[in-house]
């Protein structure tokens, strides 16, 4: 049986870059992807999230995060390099975290293979319109998530 390949955008669209996961997910729906990869757009569901986790093998996450490098520094972890509650590392400002939500995943008895494509972002005002800086990374960032979902695409 092929492998189910999920990528996931999560993030808040109403607080500008927050939401770049949101807005990856949204691009990449309109793509013409290889078979066996599904687009989820997350936004903020935290535990809504559990079931499409539990039933994925391979899940690629985008998230803003927050990690104190320049804005728009890209970065590309697996789940398995980030501790239970990451101090540095807090992915989103969302009422639970995507962390927490695949380590619950985890003792109810699958956790995918996870990896996530975290940016740092510029602005986390009000506003559903991603900055200038952040925008402009768009291609580069579903390029690096494809190159995870799809060995293949490299």
């Amino acid at each position: 049986m092929p492998k189910k390949i999920v990528i996931l955008g999560v993030g808040n669209l109403l607080l500008s870059d927050e939401g770049v996961g949101v807005h990856v997910a949204q691009e990449m729906m309109n793509m013409t992807l290889p078979s066996g990869i599904e687009v989820v757009e997350g936004g903020t569901d935290g535990f809504g999230l559990i079931d499409i986790i539990r039933k994925t093998d391979r899940l690629v996450i985008i998230d803003a995060v927050k990690g104190g490098a320049q804005p728009g520094s890209i970065y590309r972890f697996d789940i398995d390099d980030v501790p239970d509650s990451p101090a540095l590392f807090k992915t989103s400002v969302h009422q639970i975290g995507i962390l927490e939500v695949i380590h619950i995943s985890e003792l109810i008895g699958k956790k995918p293979h996870t990896t996530i494509i975290g940016i740092e972002p510029a602005s986390i005002e009000m506003g559903m319109e991603l900055s200038p800086d952040i925008k402009a990374l768009m291609s580069k960032i579903i390029e690096l998530v494809l190159n995870e979902a799809d060995p293949a695409h490299q």
